[in-house]
């Protein structure tokens, strides 16, 4: 794959590691091998999964001459503080328009990413409904940019389009060359599968190498037949973007709903041990949000069998632990 014909930042300092789990692969009875994938130590105020698509979508958006920048996300989001921390760095405005997904959540002073938004310098944060059309949100906020003399760029929430999931299929190649200098055969990759771009990246750039590595993703919000045709639309449009011919189809988009629980951001108990358990056998913090649900559902399907006796499974940390800090109160009650 080339990607050396697409506007690009260089925001990645090296391939990010790959890191046995030894002690969590012991917690849960030694039968299955864990591996994780550092995406949570990329580099921006954090770190987390969104800095390697924001590559691709600042790059994106300074080709075009834009001196501001509009996303969208949750109340808590990691896209939103990535967002705000690479437009900082470039200095350009930053815009934000929040969902208000479960209502009442939205605390101007509270403190995770809400504070880190603050620290960075967000220009504006509008708070909406939960259901909105934030993409009609976000035009009227340009629309109101444009009419002050701004020219802004819209970045979808997550930077969740072809664009942005390139960075994706860079992780998928990055990976691959890591696997193979390591020479380690990892039979399953486990994924947080949200607003689609990282697990539509995966899939695609795994396609475009020849991996041959089946993906899993760990749904955190929507049901699983919505989540799959949602990645693999993007998956599609990715690889169409990247000129990898042939070798994607449906059945390479595997979702898993069960571990959501009561609806996105909201706490389950199998999160809060998947956290916890993470801390305290490999020192990694997961957040509550992406990676903790993920985790969750990747310890629930070691306990059952679901991979063969001594596999090797990578779990692909998307980052996001600021946010642990405005949820202290679910894992200290718990």
């Amino acid at each position: 794959m080339n990607f050396t014909k697409f506007p690009r930042r260089n925001y990645l300092q090296g391939p990010t590691p790959i890191e046995s789990m030894p002690s969590l692969s012991k917690a849960l009875g030694g039968e299955v091998n864990l591996y994780v994938k550092r995406d949570d130590l990329l580099p921006g105020a954090g770190g987390g999964n969104k800095t390697r698509k924001l590559e691709f979508c600042i790059g994106d958006a300074l080709d075009q001459g834009a001196d501001t920048i509009i996303t969208c996300g949750a109340v808590q989001s990691n896209h939103a503080r990535l967002t705000a921390s690479w437009s900082a760095k470039e200095g350009l405005e930053c815009h934000l328009i929040l969902e208000e997904r479960v209502k009442g959540s939205y605390k101007k002073d509270a403190s995770g990413n809400n504070f880190l938004f603050e620290l960075l310098g967000v220009k504006s944060i509008g708070v909406v409904e939960g259901g909105s059309d934030m993409m009609v949100e976000m035009n009227k906020k340009a629309g109101e940019l444009v009419a002050a003399g701004k020219k802004p760029y819209i970045i979808p929430g997550g930077a969740s389009n072809s664009i942005g999931a390139t960075g994706y299929a860079v992780c998928a190649e990055e990976t691959m060359g890591q696997l193979n200098e390591m020479r380690l055969d990892i039979d399953h990759i486990v994924v947080p599968s949200g607003s689609a771009g990282t697990h539509a990246g995966m899939v695609a750039g795994m396609t475009g190498v020849n991996g041959g590595i089946p993906i899993s993703g760990m749904n955190v919000s929507r049901s699983k037949d919505i989540q799959e045709e949602i990645v693999y639309k993007l998956a599609v449009e990715t690889a169409e973007r990247l000129g990898v011919k042939g070798g994607l189809v449906r059945e390479d988009i595997v979702c898993f709903d069960r571990y959501v629980g009561p609806g996105y951001s909201l706490p389950t108990d199998p999160m809060v041990e998947a956290v916890k358990l993470f801390a305290k056998t490999e020192a990694i913090l997961l957040d509550p949000v992406y990676s903790g649900k993920a985790a969750a559902g990747l310890i629930d399907l070691v306990r059952k069998g679901h991979f063969p006796k001594d596999s090797n499974v990578l779990f692909l940390h998307t980052g996001g632990s600021p946010a642990l800090y405005a949820y202290m109160n679910t894992f200290r009650q718990s």
